[in-house]
């Protein structure tokens, strides 16, 4: 049955919107050449081919390396993908991972295409009209489930939060981590008293993930069976990694391929490696490969009757996967049943049946990373919620502008925080130094984030140069698309010089692909060069901003989505060098007052001071 609720049904149409925009931006056709592709950061080609396998569902699973710098910011893990090659139909597929220049993706194909290693293949970003077709149908569903459909009405209603801190308890918790703070030690106990939607709200540095670790130990203790989520794979691994090296009952479920060592131990392949089934799912890929050596005798040019016998053979192939995939789903139910923690991304822990067993506590690690619909695919699998993460950093990322003004890119964080009074604060951060965060604590956190003891000020840590009149303007990159400021690189170049700075513990960032693509070609090899929003939830020892903004307009553009400012000011544990022009970004009030922030707790310099 259709949904009714008006907000519900604004979501499905911001689906459609979001699916729309997918099709319309991917399609590689007269409107989109693969260099405009290229350009927008859709498509990565040509890639070299560097191993070939079966993966673990049978699949065709390929590794590749980029043998140029390519924007990469939107080839996440577990994105849909299009492998592709001029004259040939595309082949859909699925990116399993994409670090630097090294990746893998998955096929969904009987055997590898014929062409896939000849020079010119590429991948493209596709439509994920699987993901949207389940979060269409979780929303059609959910005014049925009336305790699913009374939360969802709490999150969205008018009442505002009566405070943003619980009062404080005597716990009774006997913490196994003694070196937590009182804020977090407040969460864990918050989490732990839990009795429907708990909220940790972590701004950077702040220990986040320590903090739910503990968390899950305690729910454990309590005879808890526990769901971890995340949006990304990169969070789920990050927060096993902590829950593993406390000897939790841990099974990591979803995109397996390139987990560390230690978490593919506790995945359901790693666990069946050795196992009988183990055998049996062994010799069903033997005989399926046979069928596929069968099949491939037949090359691309062939009659009608070769057709027939290749097509029934790949058939057979097909079959074979589905055997294999009954197996491993039988297989896998007693590991559901035994382990204490159940952890994947939300289209992960769906797509793994989970449904009948009894869940009493969902955490959602990066929920401020997390588009609601998704939330709700996962939300009826547990029967008490947290969500953790920080809604004044990046929200999700939306393609459709239609949808984002809908509110599609208002993560669940931020919309549970409204009217979620059971929210915990994390106020200590351990990652930079006082005069570094000082800003954000300020503008962002209403002056509660404190910083740690050890990270006080030891000198000078924040630096502003200006290029007002220096000329350095922005201009459009060679793509066409992103902007580019050659001067601001310049600079760049020569703070490495002035200030010694090693670049393997510095990283370049901006907000525009076109910089970032720039900055590739002359920085140094070694160092880090990133957009802001791939560096989300990372961290160096040095950072140097370049806001490439500089125009007699004062047009700053998406310079105004502050919480991308407030993600690249706080990734710098020692010391934030940011370049800019006041010129063009001192009429915007959030500049000015960080301008001016830089002129009391650092040091503000201008493009003369450099012999450029």
């Amino acid at each position: 049955m259709p949904a009714t609720h008006p907000y519900i049904k604004k979501l499905i149409q911001c689906i459609n919107l979001e699916e729309k925009e997918q099709v319309s931006r991917y399609s590689l056709d007269q409107q989109h050449s693969l260099k405009s592709l290229k350009a927008a950061g859709l498509a990565l080609h040509p890639i070299a081919v560097t191993r070939k396998t079966f993966g673990y569902a049978d699949y065709p699973e390929i590794s590749f390396r980029l043998n140029f710098p390519s924007e990469t910011n939107l080839f996440k893990d577990g994105a849909a993908i299009e492998c592709f090659f001029a004259g040939e139909e595309p082949v859909k597929g699925i990116l399993l991972n994409l670090e630097g220049k090294q990746g893998e993706f998955r096929l969904f194909a009987p055997d590898f295409p014929d062409w896939i290693e000849d020079a010119g293949v590429g991948i493209k970003l596709a439509p994920d009209q699987r993901t949207t077709g389940i979060m269409k149908k979780v929303l059609n569903e959910l005014e049925n489930n009336q305790p699913l459909f009374a939360l969802f009405e709490q999150l969205h209603g008018k009442e505002s939060p009566t405070s943003n801190l619980p009062a404080a308890t005597n716990s009774p918790l006997h913490f196994s981590n003694n070196r937590l703070n009182a804020s977090q030690q407040q969460a864990v106990t918050a989490i732990t008293q839990n009795e429907q939607i708990t909220i940790v709200h972590g701004p950077p540095g702040t220990g986040k993930t320590t903090t739910l670790i503990e968390a899950i130990l305690q729910l454990i203790k309590a005879g808890e069976k526990v769901l971890v989520a995340a949006p990304s794979n990169t969070a789920v691994d990050n927060i096993c990694k902590g829950l593993l090296a406390q000897s939790v009952s841990l099974l990591r479920i979803g995109n397996t391929s390139k987990v560390d060592e230690a978490i593919f131990m506790h995945t359901p392949e790693g666990r069946l490696n050795n196992s009988k089934q183990q055998k049996e799912i062994k010799q069903l890929k033997i005989r399926a490969e046979e069928f596929r050596k069968m099949a491939l005798k037949y090359k691309r040019s062939f009659g009608k009757a070769e057709r027939e016998q290749r097509n029934l053979l790949f058939k057979e192939v097909k079959n074979i996967r589905t055997e294999i995939k009954k197996l491993r789903a039988y297989n896998e139910e007693k590991l559901y049943q035994e382990a204490s923690v159940i952890a994947g991304t939300p289209i992960g822990l769906y797509d793994a049946g989970i449904s009948q067993l009894t869940f009493n506590t969902l955490v959602m690690d990066e929920a401020g990373q997390c588009i609601e619909p998704l939330a709700w695919c996962i939300f009826p699998l547990a029967q008490k919620i947290v969500l953790a993460g920080d809604h004044l950093q990046l929200p999700p990322t939306v393609l459709s502008n239609e949808a984002a003004r809908l509110g599609f890119n208002q993560s669940v964080l931020e919309i549970s925080i409204a009217t979620v009074n059971n929210t915990c604060l994390l106020n200590t951060q351990y990652r930079m130094r006082e005069a570094i965060a000082g800003f954000s604590s300020n503008y962002f956190y209403k002056g509660l984030l404190q910083t740690a003891a050890h990270l006080t000020n030891t000198g000078l840590h924040i630096f502003f140069i200006d290029t007002a009149g220096s000329g350095f303007n922005e201009i459009q990159g060679s793509d066409g698309m992103s902007l580019q400021n050659e001067g601001e690189l310049q600079l760049a170049v020569k703070l490495l010089q002035t200030e010694s700075l090693d670049p393997l513990t510095t990283a370049f960032i901006s907000p525009y692909a076109g910089q970032v693509a720039a900055a590739k070609e002359i920085l140094p090899k070694e160092m880090r060069v990133s957009t802001i929003d791939s560096f989300q939830g990372q961290e160096k020892e040095t950072i140097i901003l370049s806001l490439v903004r500089s125009n007699d307009e004062g047009d700053i553009g998406f310079l105004k989505d502050y919480r991308r400012m407030n993600v690249a000011i706080t990734r710098a544990k020692e010391q934030l060098f940011v370049i800019g022009d006041s010129a063009s970004i001192g009429g915007d009030n959030f500049y000015n007052a960080f301008l001016t922030y830089v002129e009391t707790a650092g040091i503000y310099k201008t493009v003369w001071e450099f012999d450029l």
